[in-house]
């Protein structure tokens, strides 16, 4: 009997006890686009539906030593990275990349450069934009939302620092209308406009970034990993549903 297989995607990300964003959001969206996570904790978080009260970052060395026993066993296809949880964190994680780089060039990589909750509550020990220094030269895609980028210095300083791909999205904005910007190193862009939906949602830029890496992983061409994913994200809103008053929690099962 021939045992099926799955690419993989190797996820650096916090634990979100609310099971909305973080680690739970990223093996959900990966699985639904037919890939396997394997999740690497980066930092214990203390939070809720809305809010984040306490990041507790894991240490270097044992982030490192989750990674690396993956690392020696199995291929991996693509790597996605939420919050680091500090700069020590995201040197070892840019480390570990470029180790599987040696040996695969192409392995694309998805920042999900979390700066902040929705709320506006720190989710790293250290600044979150220093601490995302070393990642951006190893990224393939990064997917800031519209304060994020600003933040950042906007999509050319994201390039120039090395990021393959900026798509920058739209949902913090107003209006009727959602719109997700794409921009590559060689000066290609592209609009994508979805209607705005009512409501608040939590997790829904690690939704989005997750099925970016596992549609890459498939070996999908970027934009069309771009477009899939988006339109992935859109239902999952679509359908989200509440636990609880505040954000609400997309539907990840829709394929």
């Amino acid at each position: 009997m021939t045992v099926p297989t799955l690419p993989t995607v190797l996820v650096f990300a916090g634990v979100d006890p609310s099971g909305g964003a973080g680690i739970a959001a990223d093996m959900v969206a990966i699985a639904a686009q037919g890939a396997h996570a394997l999740p690497v904790i980066t930092a214990l978080t203390v939070q809720d539906n809305d809010r984040v009260f306490a990041v507790e970052p894991v240490a270097p060395e044992l982030l490192r030593r989750q990674a690396q026993a993956l690392i020696d066993k199995m291929a991996i296809h693509a790597v996605k990275i939420g919050i680091p949880g500090s700069a020590a964190n995201a040197a070892v994680i840019a480390q570990l990349i470029g180790q599987l780089r040696q040996t695969r060039p192409d392995l694309p990589v998805v920042l999900d450069p979390v700066l902040a909750s929705g709320h506006g509550d720190v989710l790293s020990r250290d600044d979150a934009v220093l601490a995302l220094a070393p990642l951006l030269p190893v990224t393939s895609v990064i997917v800031p939302n519209g304060p994020e980028a600003a933040a950042l210095g906007g999509a050319s300083r994201l390039l120039a620092q090395g990021c393959g791909h900026v798509l920058v999205t739209g949902g913090h904005g107003e209006g009727e209308t959602v719109v997700n910007r794409w921009f590559d190193a060689v000066g290609g862009e592209r609009e994508w406009r979805w209607p705005r939906l009512p409501g608040a949602f939590h997790g829904s830029g690690c939704t989005l970034a997750s099925a970016i890496a596992a549609r890459l992983a498939q070996g999908v061409p970027m934009q069309d990993a771009l477009d899939g994913a988006q339109s992935y994200c859109h239902a999952a809103l679509s359908h989200a549903y509440a636990i609880a008053p505040g954000q609400l929690m997309p539907q990840r099962f829709i394929q």
